[in-house]
């Protein structure tokens, strides 16, 4: 990665322009037995569609608080990437009442209806399929995100220096973030080309950072695993050696 990297933005921008079709974000739910996989290139065009939709028909500013109510998911990672490019600061798991927007999963749906701004739903299911019918006062993002545009230009320059992300009680600064990853990469052992394989959830900075930061910042990728406890033994060795498995952090 180029070191002078300050964003996660800048982190998916030189994993882009250095090798866009290896694998970044390989996606298991164990309790429905999906599976995805997105190359650099594929999950930054799902990120700039969304930045798109952050930026043009929800009119989210740098500053804005967005509540990101979603599990550890590949469209969590994607709208992670959006709210850096935009400068939107993702307050993960946050009260949505204090929120500008916020983006929820099917099941806080309810909890979301307190935030006054806009609200986008998602209904997280396979291959990013759509509600069977939007959930009443909740823009579908599997209805609205296809038509947005595949490249994206902030309307105004991401200040690495401003607040990026809150999760756990802790706000990181872009910056801030980035250098965490990086460490973070460093004490798991992370190279360019490292697979690491988690399990952890996304409600924690641990979580985000095995989940997307950290193998992003490495030059990686990850093996994303959501109810990996429904997974065997057996089963979890054969995903490990399917996947080429080279870190592990469950």
């Amino acid at each position: 990665m180029n070191s002078s990297d300050r964003t996660p933005a800048d982190l998916l921008r030189s994993a882009l322009s250095a090798d866009p079709a290896r694998p970044l974000v390989t996606f298991y739910d164990d309790a429905t037995g999906e599976r995805v996989e997105l190359s650099v290139a594929t999950f930054a065009n799902w990120v700039a569609k969304t930045a798109n939709l952050l930026q043009g028909d929800l009119a989210a500013e740098p500053g804005d608080r967005l509540a990101l109510l979603l599990p550890a998911h590949w469209q969590s990672a994607v709208w992670l990437l959006a709210c850096s490019s935009v400068g939107v600061v993702a307050d993960v798991q946050g009260g949505p009442a204090a929120a500008d927007l916020v983006v929820t999963g099917p099941d806080t749906l309810e909890r979301a209806r307190a935030c006054r701004g806009e609200r986008v739903a998602l209904a997280l299911r396979p291959l990013g399929g759509r509600f069977p019918q939007a959930p009443e006062g909740f823009a579908d993002y599997a209805v609205e995100v296809p038509s947005q545009g595949d490249r994206f230009a902030p309307f105004a320059p991401v200040d690495a220096d401003a607040p990026a992300l809150t999760v756990g009680g802790a706000e990181l600064t872009g910056a801030q973030l980035v250098a965490r990853a990086r460490e973070d990469a460093g004490a798991l052992g992370l190279v360019p080309g490292s697979r690491l394989l988690t399990g952890r959830t996304y409600d924690t900075w641990e979580g985000l950072s095995t989940g997307l930061f950290a193998p992003l910042a490495a030059g990686g990728s990850v093996v994303l695993c959501r109810h990996i406890g429904q997974l065997d033994a057996d089963g979890l060795a054969k995903r490990v050696e399917s996947e080429r498995v080279t870190n592990t952090a469950v």
